[in-house]
């Protein structure tokens, strides 16, 4: 009798460990300059669809890529438990802070749109390279999305651009910037006898207002552009440049390229206020969240020698039609990704994730979609 209660006893012991260990969840902070523009917004519905899909819980913090309140971000997140987070910081010189907070705090920690540059911020690459808990960035060609914009400028007759960023020094408007430049040397070069400039950029940073303002300041400088790259931001400042040229009198007059997608964009496209756009890369940190829940969970080694690197693809769209397919599948109710989906990509190695995140495209969507 002593013996079977005590194996009763065992057993209740045993599960009452699991059932302790099944109520430890995971929670994951997001560090972002806003959950609710544009941008941001799509970002949150990614996130938030791959958190419920997976049993984890999210915190949010906001922080408009204001520099203290990026690295502050970081410390709020670790003061409210998070097992590890993704951030979208402003310059990487932010990230020498943050990853020392995720150090002290045993937090991973995982970039998303962003990736520390070894070049021009060398102490930051190699402090990520040595933590432990840093797991890696997820971001884009910049230079590449750069100079493809500026290439759709001028073969649609494009001469004089003016270029308005977001804010100064930040990394991704640095890598773009370098691609602009890159278009119009190159286009230069074979182009002789019809050469094309590009302005200084100024900052129009976050908000509709501060877009529109500095778009106005620089069409009333400079009437003879022809074009107008909206270098990104999240989506309000691209509103506010579209509105102060619409006030002016001049949509369709000046070509209106930039990286974030608007959630009119066909309209936008049919009426002339936008020429072109790269964007459709909110999965970026659904990618970065993977990799920072694969961190917690021991699937992924974090490297005290390196970290993950995950190059995502941009999508470009120069007309209504090039938009179509994409609305149809990445804006409104749908989303790239359906719930069984992200659990099997939950699931992958990270080198098969990396290969899942490269190819994911409007025709994949589109493939993956219509045969369900």
């Amino acid at each position: 009798m002593k013996r079977i209660l005590a194996v009763m006893l065992a057993l209740v012991l045993v599960c009452g460990l699991m059932a302790s260990a099944g109520a430890e969840g995971i929670k994951i902070g997001i560090s972002i300059w806003s959950s609710t523009d544009t941008l941001g917004s799509e970002c949150y519905r990614m996130v938030e669809a791959a958190a419920k899909a997976l049993g984890v819980e999210t915190m949010w913090v906001d922080q408009a890529h204001i520099s203290e309140q990026v690295t502050a971000s970081a410390e709020q997140l670790a003061m409210g438990d998070c097992d590890g987070i993704i951030i979208c910081n402003s310059a990487s010189a932010e990230m020498g802070s943050v990853i020392k907070t995720c150090d002290e705090n045993e937090m991973y920690v995982a970039q998303f749109f962003r990736v520390i540059n070894e070049n021009d911020n060398p102490d930051e690459y190699a402090q990520a390279c040595a933590s432990p808990y840093y797991v890696g960035a997820v971001h884009e060609s910049e230079f590449d999305n750069g100079k493809t914009l500026v290439t759709i400028l001028g073969e649609k007759g494009c001469r004089k651009i003016g270029l308005e960023g977001w804010e100064p020094g930040d990394a991704t408007f640095l890598g773009r910037w370098e691609g602009y430049k890159a278009g119009v040397e190159a286009w230069n070069e074979a182009n002789p006898d019809d050469q094309m400039e590009m302005l200084e950029p100024q900052y129009g940073r976050t908000t509709t207002d501060t877009g529109r303002a500095t778009a106005e300041a620089i069409i009333d400088a400079n009437p003879d552009i022809d074009a107008l790259i909206v270098a990104g931001g999240g989506g309000d400042t691209l509103l506010g440049a579209i509105a102060g040229i619409e006030a002016k009198g001049l949509t369709g007059k000046i070509a209106v390229v930039s990286t974030d997608f608007l959630p009119d964009l066909d309209v936008k496209l049919e009426t002339g206020a936008m020429a072109a756009e790269s964007g459709g890369h909110y999965a970026d940190p659904f990618f970065a969240f993977l990799m920072v829940y694969n961190a917690i969970k021991g699937n992924y080694e974090v490297s005290t020698d390196g970290f993950y690197d995950m190059v995502f693809p941009y999508m470009f769209v120069a007309s209504p039609e090039d938009y179509a397919n994409y609305g149809a599948y990445f804006t409104g109710e749908e989303l790239p990704y359906y719930e069984d989906e992200i659990v099997a990509l939950a699931d992958l190695s990270y080198e098969d994730l990396a290969a899942a995140c490269a190819a994911l495209s409007v025709e994949d969507v589109v493939a993956r979609h219509t045969s369900k």
